[in-house]
């Protein structure tokens, strides 16, 4: 079927510049990346202090690690079919509002229990504004500069955990009492609060305005991004299936198994070896071990923002490299840089000696897996569903994408200790060196039945998708 031309309201906005209004706008909207990184980073350092405060088992220690991802599964999944229906703006503060009340009800708990809510509501909110903040940078950002700007919404989530990690640390090292943990969590909620008060600045989306038959605030939220005055507003396009049923259709089922398969096989990688990481380090037996439990908790925090550094490296080089290169590209180098990652681990931990006699390799694994990650499929199942999907249904493309990559966090955290207590770090490593190689063979599978991945050049032109002839190639 043909393609429908962008309207004339989008040709403007398409190609304005980006200046200061689009800066702002852009930062308020990726607010929520940035705190899901603040967030986990700072739940992480705060866990020790709270195993200790509420004498915590493992299993609580597990349910409190696991609510935070277990509720941004549940939050996206709704979160991005709310969007399609209410618009973008009102889902872009309610998550925020959702989100700080969770982090004050777990700064202000008094058993494990409340905490545990906390961490599920702070997911929640989270796992709202994953898609909506998607759909809503897509659908603001000028065309030259989409791609740009969407891979840097999602290298938030690491500036969010040096963010976290310079909080924690100054908390603990001015003030050094066990009862941090409080204003460390708390210290979500305070930014959750500001973006949500800020965000009431944000207009609607134009795309969806127009979308929803407001073709005159359409024109008006285009006037106010590009400063070109609209004398004739567009007709709204002819309307479109909505709901999630829409997203399983023949026309779209393979797009969103592409935006979908790869992104959970990633998260399963990216959590497993976030959660591994301390046992690995653990043996390479740098240093003493601080007896007093502040002591010890600053000494990890500032070892993990070592390795985070990293991760808010391999996102520089995706704003970089996934514009020139192309979405699929990087997905499947990146994924092949994860195994590579995973590979030399494993050698590290096979070799004679173990880890401890094999500190370069031990690094460069990590460092080699942190870079590729975020370089690339970490960068770009984020920013694909968005451009794949129409304005009817991308926020909702967008939340069943990232719900089951949370999925497959939660399945990741719940399995893998199971994995090690078999075969050890080694049978773990294995593990996410296969569960990345598949999302590398699965993207070039599903990739092959699409012709047209738009790579920034527009949104409205993939209302209607279109299937590959056989000899398509991956762009």
């Amino acid at each position: 079927m043909p393609v429908q031309p962008p309207v004339p309201h989008f040709g403007i906005l398409d190609h304005a510049p980006m200046g200061p209004r689009q800066y702002a706008i852009w930062l308020l909207a990726s607010g929520g990346t940035l705190l899901d990184g603040f967030s986990i980073f700072s739940l992480g350092v705060a866990m020790p202090l709270l195993t200790s405060r509420f004498e915590l088992g493992p299993l609580m220690v597990g349910l409190i690690g696991s609510a935070l991802v277990l509720g941004a599964a549940i939050g996206a999944a709704f979160g991005g079919a709310a969007a399609d229906r209410f618009g973008r703006k009102p889902l872009l503060i309610i998550d925020m509002a959702i989100l700080a009340t969770g982090a004050v009800f777990s700064a202000f708990a008094e058993n494990a229990l409340a905490v545990l809510f906390g961490q599920f509501l702070i997911g929640v909110g989270i796992g709202i504004d994953f898609p909506v903040s998607a759909s809503y940078v897509s659908e603001t950002m000028p065309k030259r500069a989409r791609s740009r700007m969407m891979v840097a919404t999602i290298a938030l989530q690491s500036v969010g955990m040096l963010i976290g990690a310079a909080v924690a640390l100054s908390l603990l090292r001015l003030h050094g009492q066990a009862i941090d943990w409080r204003f460390i969590v708390g210290a979500t909620g305070a930014g959750a609060f500001a973006f949500m008060l800020a965000r009431m600045w944000l207009p609607e989306s134009p795309r969806w305005l127009l979308e929803h038959g407001h073709p005159d605030k359409a024109a008006h939220v285009v006037t106010g991004l590009t400063k070109v005055r609209i004398e004739h507003p567009s007709e709204p396009p002819p309307s479109q299936d909505r709901g999630m049923s829409v997203l399983f259709s023949r026309p779209y089922r393979v797009r969103t198994a592409l935006v979908s398969i790869p992104w959970f096989l990633m998260d399963i990688a990216t959590y497993g070896v976030g959660l591994f990481t301390p046992v690995i380090l653990a043996a390479l037996h740098l240093g003493a071990k601080p007896r007093d439990p502040v002591a010890a908790d600053f000494a990890a925090a500032q070892g993990s923002a070592a390795i985070d550094l990293f991760l808010f490296v391999g996102f520089l080089v995706g704003i970089w490299a996934v514009p020139r290169f192309g979405r699929l590209h990087m997905q499947v180098v990146g994924f092949a840089g994860m195994v590579l990652g995973m590979l030399i681990l494993l050698v590290a931990v096979l070799s004679g000696g173990g880890a401890s006699s094999h500190i370069a390799l031990v690094f460069l694994g990590f460092i080699l897996f942190n870079l590729a990650m975020n370089a690339g499929p970490n960068a770009t199942t984020f920013t694909m569903a968005p451009e794949l999907f129409p304005t009817a249904v991308r926020a909702s493309a967008s939340g069943f994408a990232a719900a089951a990559a949370k999925a497959g966090a939660t399945l990741g955290i719940f399995l893998l200790p199971q994995v090690r207590e078999f075969s050890g770090v080694a049978g773990v490593l294995t593990l996410m060196a296969i569960v990345s190689a598949l999302g590398a063979v699965i993207t070039l599978i599903l990739a092959k039945d699409i012709r047209d991945i738009p790579e920034g050049r527009g949104l409205e032109e993939v209302s209607q998708p279109s299937v590959a002839s056989p000899q398509s190639a991956v762009r």
